[in-house]
């Protein structure tokens, strides 16, 4: 059987998993009247919720004869290092386009990636059938952007189809029958080139593994493309790391391969095929599992470096324990570890005193995402402020800046580009109209910028904004940018917040409690009109007496808190703060001192 890999490039939500959904459909790898769940790719509890693509996964198709394996990409940067390696594993790629948006950031950033390894692209204008889409318009600025990236001349040389994921029609003219996808299945077959790897098969077995899973019953499983040779189940096989050294050598267990949504065990992996193998212990990611005569690994994709870090540690506060069932410094520490042994984009080091974790990643939303999975697992964990990582280049201290794209209103211009050219160190490279009374803005603005900015450009622009963002490059460092101006206000009591305080304290700024639930000295409950921190009593109740008096016995009506998302809350907290999280609660707090630190201080005060 003729064989296809292929990885399917899109922002995020340009329907891109929604095309999958039709492609297998319509490739008959559903059986009729099988119940197949909306987005079927996106398996993880958190990708369905937000509607984006966190994790990589495969899958395959059969179409007239040729065996198609398909690549599900991430479309946001913080997952880059998902993205990496698994280009890596195929031969060609499907840029998927909202004929209306045009490509974005997040297109920009994988198809770059794509471009370097020389796969030749296949356009796809998607979503055509908008009222407001202008499909001429977003095709130019799809050659605009393959020129700006040094494609070569067979990468400009494109073809391009228009279709509709949800309607599930793919045709080569706009006016088209509009009836299928077998228009992009042929493209696929006769665009994108048989793996090179089927001219090796007579050589040693090699395959570089990409991504690491854990199955319940077989353990860890390990997936890449086979590059060369052939591999039966039952043959013993080496792991060699990137530099040559020698990891384990192990007898392969089970040889899995996709078809359609699921995998099946197979007896034999032949050289340019897509399977995931079982029966290692030590083996991992960017490993090279190979024959026994073999020496040499193979060369794996270099991974661009962290650029923010994020303080693990344990809760230590009064409420702590209530919740979580892993509280311990020592199982944190083993979740991290584990997290960054199947995800090369995390880095993850002790910090002096062995009760906290620093872990270094590609941008907040990563870190929010890990954060989530750990505390839907039962984890408690005190979170402090994103820092961005420096870098020495030439003797310079460098900073990694991005790349923001920008829509908004036009009324809301000013305010965007007074906000990111003036206190947090950006440059405007293009403003420009985008259609129906909005602007397009991009510039290059510090990490560090960026960093609880989101919040705040969303008042600037009454919720109607929407911002991208995506590592552009390091630069030389730009100087000092203010934090949060805002002070907070602070709990001085310990118990349960009572409606009457809290009525008489909204006067002072916004609150981030309601009533009746639990609080402590420290506690972050509100934020102040001022930018000085307040100590307040959120357990102060009505005074009783038998004097009864106008006026006096009105119900107190309290305004509704504001509520924190995880990424808003540890983007708002500043250095001396911290995010204390739980299955079931978001709480911000200020760090707990030690005595003795806290008498350092008062004499430094006085």
């Amino acid at each position: 059987m003729d064989l296809r890999n292929i990885a399917i490039i899109a922002h995020v939500d340009h329907g891109k998993t929604t095309l999958v959904d039709e492609l297998l459909r319509q490739s008959g790898a559903f059986r009729a009247g099988q119940q197949v769940a909306e987005r079927a790719l996106d398996s993880n509890d958190l990708e369905r919720e937000r509607g984006i693509t966190i994790l990589a996964k495969c899958t395959s198709v059969e179409w007239k004869g040729t065996r198609i394996n398909i690549v599900d990409t991430p479309g946001h940067a913080d997952f880059g290092g998902e993205v990496e390696r698994i280009l890596s594993m195929v031969d060609g790629v499907v840029l998927l386009v909202d004929a209306a948006e045009g490509p974005m950031p997040q297109t920009k950033f994988v198809t770059s990636k794509a471009l370097a390894l020389g796969l030749r692209p296949i356009v796809v204008l998607n979503k055509v059938d908008k009222p407001d889409a202008e499909p001429d318009r977003a095709l130019d600025e799809c050659f605009d952007l393959f020129a700006a990236l040094d494609a070569s001349e067979d990468q400009l040389d494109f073809p391009h189809l228009y279709a509709s994921g949800r309607s599930g029609w793919a045709d080569a003219d706009l006016d088209g029958p509009r009836a299928d996808l077998s228009a992009l299945f042929n493209l696929i077959a006769n665009h994108v080139p048989a793996p090179r790897q089927l001219a090796h098969q007579d050589e040693d077995f090699t395959m570089l593994a990409t991504t690491l899973t854990a199955d319940p019953f077989v353990g860890r499983m390990l997936t890449g493309r086979v590059e060369s040779g052939t591999l039966k189940t039952g043959q013993t096989v080496q792991a060699l790391s990137r530099i040559g050294q020698k990891i384990e050598q192990f007898r392969v267990t089970k040889i899995r391969a996709f078809r359609g949504l699921a995998q099946q065990d197979i007896d034999e992996a032949v050289a340019g095929d897509i399977v995931s193998l079982a029966g290692m212990s030590k083996a991992t990611v960017s490993d090279t599992l190979a024959a026994l005569a073999v020496e040499e690994p193979l060369e794996a994709q270099p991974i661009d470096p962290p650029t923010i870090s994020v303080t693990f540690g344990i809760n230590d506060s009064p409420l702590a324990g209530r919740d979580g069932t892993k509280v311990q410094s020592r199982v944190i520490r083993d979740r991290l570890l584990k997290e960054a042994e199947s995800n090369v984009a995390i880095r993850v080091t002790d910090t002096p005193g062995g009760e906290a974790f620093e872990v270094a990643g590609r941008g907040e939303l990563q870190m929010g995402v890990l954060i989530e999975n750990m505390r839907r697992e039962g984890f408690e964990l005190s979170i402090s402020r994103p820092q961005v990582l420096f870098r020495d280049i030439d003797g310079q201290r460098c900073e990694p800046i991005e790349e923001v794209t920008i829509d908004v209103d036009d009324e809301f211009s000013g305010a965007v580009i007074e906000k990111l050219t003036g206190p947090r160190r950006g440059e405007m490279t293009e403003m420009k109209p985008a259609g129906a009374g909005k602007t397009r803005i991009v510039a290059l603005v510090p990490s560090r910028g960026l960093i609880g900015y989101h919040g705040e450009f969303l008042t600037d622009t009454r919720g109607t904004g929407v911002l991208n963002r995506v590592f552009h490059d390091w630069a030389p460092y730009k100087g000092p940018i203010p934090g949060r101006r805002a002070g907070v206000l602070i709990s001085m009591e310990n118990g349960a917040s009572v409606a009457y305080a809290l009525f008489n304290l909204e006067e002072r700024g916004r609150m981030f409690i309601g009533a009746q639930e639990p609080v402590y000295q420290g506690m972050i409950i509100g934020e102040h009109a001022r930018d000085n921190d307040l100590e307040v009593n959120p357990l102060k109740s009505k005074k009783l007496t038998n004097i009864r008096a106008a006026g006096k016995d009105d119900a107190v009506v309290l305004t509704p808190p504001a509520k924190m998302s995880l990424e808003q809350a540890i983007a708002y907290i500043d250095d001396d703060e911290l995010v204390e999280v739980t299955p079931n609660a978001i709480r911000l707090r200020k760090r707990f001192l030690d005595p003795h630190e806290r008498k350092r201080q008062a004499r430094a005060a006085s």
